[in-house]
């Protein structure tokens, strides 16, 4: 069984491009980006546990809206009693008996309608806590958006890198094959030695080992790029620079870190929601009011008859007010507050980390720049280095030895460059996610961006609410700390992102 679903999901993975219909590949970045964004089963995951989690916010103020409630009932019952004669006139003759079998039933039914007037805050301490849930839920999708963004980036980038390391390889076997025969045709006429031959044999197997090695590489890059895309990539389109999106300094993406980085944001909704549940640990001291008005008929089942039911309404009005609970309450409340100081520390580690991110994508960022440059002078320097050393060669300054390690120095050189070109790419996407801004928003505009909030006010005044609701809550939550909703920078200009 293990091994036919295993089998069955490298299957899927491999076929994937064939389950959307339409072209074969993600032509460009922001194709992948798109389908990822529409289509990749984390981030819907993530989108649904969000709809999920707004749903509490509907529970939370449910406390402050009417119940209704409906009961009826039927009984019947059956007593028997031992049959005795009883003396009834007194002459000591018993002259009757009495028991045997007696019957009876009834039949009820009532409305029950309750209304709560005042909570003492509690239900406005759990709307506000809900609130700063939702808040902090939303920030988990942009991180976990962010994640697939850049595990998208990422494929990318490594199946054009490992497109270009195969043609790297592929362009050495053949230059090693002429030269091979090159070697064979003066090994004839006697120029060369044997060794010379051998030497070019063991180059040319080496090269066509390692080129194998690339087609293995490659087809395990498409296979990643099929699992969080969505299809098999085909000719991809060279990735478009992200300059544009990218902080213009250090300074700048700290500042930007500080606003926008999801798991900071996350962190600080989160103390929110703990502040909200010392007010809701507080709130369990102070009475409450509640309204309670009933209604019920009552009469026989059997035969029934309606207008023979005896009807009885009821209104209460119910003062709850706590005296003494053994410590509990008290104890709730500490306890809430200490989780509330963990949060606040919580906030500070967050902040920490963040920085530290930046610090660290920025520094590779810049790394990866300098091994550009470095990378591109390499390669110029080998390629003149190569043909100097092949023209010096048909003069006889060189060995065939001094050829093939010329060569072999001009492919490392060409694979190190496109790695560092793609190590860059991904730096300055790291840099992205650790301020906040690897996010659909900013890398593919062009898309009909998710709206996280769109559901939680469509359930604002969904089944279940009242008119007669807000100035409740209003009331209620007079003492209640609210949720404050914390700026973030609006999505930055598209120029130089992918369009």
């Amino acid at each position: 069984m293990f091994i036919s679903r295993r089998g069955a999901l490298l299957a899927a993975v491999f076929t994937a491009g064939l389950s959307f219909g339409g072209p074969a590949s993600a032509e460009s970045l922001a194709d992948a980006i798109a389908l990822a964004y529409e289509t990749n089963p984390t981030l819907q995951a993530q989108r649904a546990s969000l709809r999920a989690l707004d749903e509490s916010i509907v529970q939370a103020r449910s406390g402050w809206r009417p119940s209704l409630s409906a009961s009826a009932s039927g009984q019947y019952t059956e007593t028997r009693t031992p049959r005795q004669l009883v003396d009834l006139n007194g002459d000591g003759i018993p002259d009757t008996s009495v028991g045997g079998i007696d019957e009876g039933n009834s039949g009820t039914a009532g409305l029950n309608l309750t209304q709560p007037v005042w909570t003492g805050g509690r239900v406005g301490a759990a709307v506000s806590a809900a609130q700063a849930d939702v808040f902090a839920g939303q920030e988990n999708l942009r991180r976990i958006e962010a994640e697939v963004l850049g595990g998208v980036i990422v494929a990318y980038v490594d199946v054009r890198r490992d497109q270009e390391a195969l043609r790297i390889r592929q362009d050495n076997v053949q230059v090693l094959t002429r030269q091979l025969e090159e070697t064979d045709a003066r090994f004839e006429v006697g120029e060369i030695t044997r060794t010379d031959v051998a030497q070019a044999q063991a180059r040319l197997a080496a090269a066509e080992a390692q080129m194998r090695s690339a087609e293995a590489q490659l087809a395990i890059s498409r296979a990643g790029y099929a699992a969080i895309v969505g299809q098999n990539p085909g000719d991809l389109a060279p990735e478009p620079p992200l300059t544009a999106v990218l902080p213009a300094t250090v300074d700048q993406a700290y500042e930007a870190a500080e606003r926008n980085n999801p798991q900071l944001r996350q962190a600080r909704y989160n103390a929110q929601a703990a502040g909200a549940r010392v007010a809701a640990a507080r709130a369990e001291r102070m009475p409450n009011l509640s309204l309670t008005g009933s209604v019920g008929w009552s009469g026989l089942a059997d035969p029934f008859e309606p207008s023979d039911y005896s009807r009885n309404v009821t209104g209460r009005a119910t003062l709850t007010v706590p005296i003494f609970t053994g410590g509990l309450n008290n104890s709730r409340v500490r306890a809430a507050r200490e989780r509330e100081n963990a949060s606040e520390l919580t906030v500070e580690q967050a902040r920490r980390s963040a920085l530290q991110n930046v610090t660290q994508a920025w520094s590779q960022l810049l790394a990866a720049r300098a091994n550009i440059g470095s990378t591109d002078v390499q390669v110029r320097a080998a390629r003149i280095a190569a043909e100097g050393v092949r023209q010096e060669q048909q003069v006889g300054l060189r060995t065939t030895i001094d050829v093939l390690n010329a060569e072999q120095e001009l492919r490392a050189a060409e694979l190190a460059q496109i790695s560092a070109r793609r190590d860059e790419y991904v730096a300055a996407a790291s840099v992205l996610s650790a301020v906040g801004r690897l996010d659909a928003a900013n890398l593919a505009p062009q898309l009909d961006i998710y709206d996280a909030t769109a559901n939680s006010r469509g359930l604002r005044y969904a089944w279940g609410w009242t008119p007669w609701e807000e100035p409740i809550a209003l009331v209620d939550s007079v003492f209640t700390p609210q949720p404050e909703q914390l700026a973030r920078d609006a999505p930055m200009s598209t120029a130089g992102a992918p369009q």
